[in-house]
């Protein structure tokens, strides 16, 4: 078996690991080669070679069959604890060493994955961009003139890169979203609480979700499975509920498509025509099309920044941030800090517009199963987000803001490719609970597009002969 050529899926991994053509040990090597070159400013810190190697040899004493996830490599976002790492959010005064992993950490490690080391991030996750980080700006895996994506933007291109087979993000307001579409990957927000967050810093604590980065949806329930579980330390930490009809397996479905006067892609007609086409595909897969208004969405999107959840985000740092303000990124500084300008009352009456808007937009489940939409409306350079930084991180997130605050589940995933050669892709929606139906449809329509895709060499093949 040649290393370097090697998959880095699941299942081509727990083959070639049954087999006994590939040990832990030569996989952590490879993987130690591929991420030599951080050109793209994935990594803040990774762990040294003997320590990926003892996490190596441990695995090689037990049966790979015993474990979901053995000898998988994955990426955890610098916002997460990993024992005897530091964990910094992307400011380096911030930094502290945990003695644990982070629960969900823990999970992953236990089902036999091993962990790379931590990937860098819009600094304490505040943004949806990649670029504001002392580390540089993370570049995208397509083309490294265009942003990666926030906040969780080493993690995307990580394994994009296929320097891991997975990755942990954290998703507020997009985070683990973003990222994934435009670096070709599903990312799945899981329903809150799913996940724990004990251990990871928080940015709004109380709609913070930890994500899944994967190449595949197949993937991503992988490991969403194994790192699923009640914590009783964790206050919003929620135990798996049955999720009901699996419309993602089903032979018929219905789902929600915005009015045309809602979508909007800020110029990008590569984005239209793309999305146009992932509508018709759940369509051929059949998915039964519903109309629906987008504005209860649009509003509580734009709760969250312009409302005074950014206070959570101070709350969360508020005695580092008043001692230590001039540590912080600039545009960090400017969006955390102007929270202070909310008081405890505005943040009572903004608690109750998201709950009406709640009301509105449930009703939509009694007539679909889930709901699509673009997850983000376009790619930027970097030299354009620099110029603009808080109105474009806004447009990226014209889409995202909205899905924790409202509490669903939500799946990114690529369905093509622009003409300039970026990626696109559509994020999946449904109420709690609806994740495992969310990543079945996900699968279906990531089946679809390779079929398509072999359709078209075919034809093209037989052209030329």
């Amino acid at each position: 078996m040649k290393l370097a050529d090697l998959a880095l899926d699941i299942q081509s991994l727990r083959d070639a690991y049954a087999s006994s053509d590939l040990l832990p040990t030569m996989l952590v090597e490879e993987i130690a080669r591929r991420s030599a070159d951080d050109s793209h400013q994935v990594w803040i810190q990774r762990l040294l070679r003997e320590d990926l190697l003892e996490h190596a040899r441990r695995l090689e004493a037990i049966d790979p069959a015993t474990l979901p996830l053995y000898g998988v490599p994955f990426a955890i976002k610098d916002n997460i604890d990993l024992a005897g790492v530091p964990t910094t959010a992307a400011c380096p005064k911030f930094a502290y060493t945990p003695q644990a992993n982070a629960h969900v950490v823990q999970r992953l490690i236990d089902a036999g994955a091993i962990p790379l080391g931590k990937t860098n991030l819009d600094q304490f996750a505040t943004g949806l961009v990649g670029t504001r980080s002392p580390h540089g700006a993370c570049r995208n895996s397509f083309d490294p003139e265009y942003i990666s994506g926030g906040s969780s933007s080493g993690s995307a291109v990580a394994v994009a890169r296929g320097l891991a087979r997975f990755s942990l993000g954290t998703d507020t307001a997009g985070s683990g979203r973003v990222p994934a579409m435009l670096n070709n990957l599903v990312g799945h927000k899981p329903t809150l609480g799913l996940l724990s967050t004990s251990g990871v810093v928080p940015a709004c604590r109380s709609i913070d979700a930890v994500s899944v980065f994967a190449l595949t949806a197949e993937d991503a329930q992988r490991v969403l499975s194994a790192a699923a579980g009640f914590d009783p330390g964790d206050p919003f930490s929620r135990a798996a509920a049955p999720y009901g009809f699996d419309f993602g397996a089903a032979a018929s479905f219905r789902y929600g498509v915005p009015r045309e006067s809602d979508l909007e892609f800020f110029g990008n007609s590569d984005g239209e025509r793309i999305f146009r086409e992932s509508v018709d595909a759940l369509t051929a897969l059949g998915g039964v099309p519903v109309g629906i208004d987008l504005q209860p969405y649009l509003e509580s999107a734009r709760l969250l920044y312009g409302g005074p959840w950014v206070a959570e985000r101070y709350a969360a740092i508020r005695a580092f941030f008043d001692a230590n303000e001039d540590a912080l990124f600039p545009v960090t500084r400017e969006i955390i800090g102007a929270s202070r300008n909310w008081s405890a009352a505005d943040a009572y009456s903004a608690l109750y517009r998201p709950k009406e808007l709640k009301r509105i937009a449930d009703e939509n489940w009694e007539n679909v199963d889930c709901i699509v939409m673009p997850t983000a409306p376009r790619h930027y350079r970097i030299a354009e987000l620099q110029t603009d930084p808080i109105q474009l991180n806004s447009n990226l997130g014209f889409y995202t803001n909205f899905m924790n605050l409202l509490d669903y589940a939500a799946s990114a995933v690529p369905t093509g490719f622009q003409s300039d050669g970026m990626p696109f892709g559509v994020t999946l929606f449904a109420a709690v609970h609806k994740d495992v139906p969310l990543l079945h449809l996900g699968a279906k329509l990531q089946r679809a597009r390779e079929q398509r895709r072999r359709d078209k060499a075919a034809v093209a093949g037989g052209r030329k002969h």
